[in-house]
């Protein structure tokens, strides 16, 4: 063995046992009382915005917290990458692909899973069998190419069998409206949107033929949980505190994430039914076996045959439960 190789094999087990220690040690207080979260405009990432507005951030020490929207996933996993943010919340598929990539990370919460809210819709095609030949909107390498990809398979199709016509989510509801596309994927608050400006719209596939395939998750690089452990284990409190806040009194919750997301409470009315919140509890009873052991799995193969992973991926050893056990004494 060279002495380079050595040296990284040293490294590399040096900041994996640093990780691990960490979390052994996990500090009550933060170590700092700021942190940025990324986010995007999607209604499973409410939690946050009400530990925000209810100050359960600051009742676990984090005084300054930022929630820093993105429109697109490539925007918000670039930040990440480049330092920009703390952490993320990020749907699975993504952080599966960033640890591809290269980038120290583990999954420390599962924080929802979609059932209806990511689908499929069109106006003029009855299943996805029909979707040969046609034009579909979607965004490339986000859970709508996840959920587009798992849904052809599922017919025995592949995403050669139609036109892509790659789009923002934002927009892909509309593109449907406007009749620049028979079909299209996309996700809540945009899927009610547009269900609700045409009643010719109709819900072809749903994330929740496989439940999980579309679930998000916080991501954090191997450097906050080294250096901020604290800091994971406070945002794990406050996400688990909005939750509880959210179950008791969901008018009132619904209504401050409907804000946050763009929408009123009206229109999000059946959305909220289709997402599965996680609670600190629940994540300790399903991270790491359920959602470790199968889930991550499925994610995985999916995220490859929808080439947003190039090549097969072993989702092994992401998921980093001792900051949920920390929570849940």
């Amino acid at each position: 063995m060279s002495h380079r190789v050595f040296c990284l094999a040293v490294c590399m087990f040096a900041l994996m046992f640093g990780v691990a220690q960490a979390a052994e040690t996990i500090p009550e207080k933060p170590e700092t009382n700021e942190v940025s979260i990324g986010v995007q405009p999607w209604l499973g990432y409410g939690p946050w915005y009400i530990a925000k507005e209810k100050g359960f951030f600051a009742e676990h020490g984090l005084d300054d917290v930022k929630l820093v929207n993105f429109s697109e996933q490539k925007d918000i996993n670039a930040a990440l990458v480049s330092g920009e943010l703390d952490v993320a919340s990020l749907p699975t598929n993504a952080a599966l692909q960033m640890a591809q990539t290269g980038l120290p990370l583990k999954i420390v919460l599962l924080l929802d899973f979609s059932l209806t809210a990511d689908s499929i819709i069109s106006k003029d095609v009855d299943s996805v069998k029909d979707f040969k030949g046609k034009k579909v909107a979607y965004e490339l390498g986000a859970t709508s190419d996840v959920l587009l990809n798992y849904a052809l398979a599922a017919n025995g199709m592949t995403i050669d069998d139609i036109e892509a016509v790659p789009m923002p989510a934002a927009q892909a509801g509309s593109a449907l409206i406007a009749g620049q596309v028979p079909i299209s994927v996309t996700y809540e608050p945009y899927l009610t949107v547009a269900m609700g400006q045409d009643d010719g719209v109709k819900l072809i596939y749903s994330a929740g033929e496989n439940p999980g395939l579309i679930s998000d998750v916080l991501a954090a690089p191997d450097t906050m949980l080294e250096e901020k452990p604290g800091v994971i284990l406070a945002l794990v409190e406050s996400w688990n505190d909005a939750l509880e806040y959210y179950r008791a009194h969901t008018d009132e919750g619904r209504a401050i994430i409907a804000k946050a997301v763009g929408a009123t409470p009206e229109e999000l009315e059946t959305a909220f039914d289709g997402v599965q919140f996680y609670s600190v509890p629940e994540n300790a009873e399903h991270l790491s076996k359920e959602f470790a052991g199968k889930t991550l799995k499925d994610v995985s193969e999916a995220s490859y045959a929808a080439k947003i992973l190039p090549e097969p991926f072993d989702p092994d050893g992401m998921v980093e439960v001792d900051f949920v056990e920390a929570a849940n004494k």
